[in-house]
């Protein structure tokens, strides 16, 4: 299964967004320092996610959060995830 589709695929079932944007920026990082090569090159990704589960928690709960349900594709082949992480009033803002 293709990174990008399983981080889609973890997010959506944890955590039932009302949006949700994965966007792979890997080529942006091609040749930097520290980027790696893994199998497809989906290695970098920012997401964005509107979720009620957000309601009540700090940014960094947040975070900590989609790193948890993300474990998997962090130990592996993603190097790096920039989160946009807001409520649905937040985001309505």
């Amino acid at each position: 299964m293709q990174v990008r589709a399983a981080i889609e695929r973890k997010l959506t079932e944890a955590l039932s967004p009302t949006r949700l944007d994965v966007v792979d920026d890997s080529a942006r990082h091609a040749g930097h320092r520290g980027h790696k090569h893994h199998g497809d090159g989906e290695t970098h990704f920012r997401i964005e996610v509107v979720s009620a589960a957000f309601s009540g928690k700090s940014r960094v709960e947040r975070h900590r959060l989609v790193n948890a349900l993300l474990a998997e594709e962090l130990a592996g082949p993603v190097h790096a995830l920039q989160l946009a992480t807001l409520t649905p009033d937040e985001a309505a803002a």
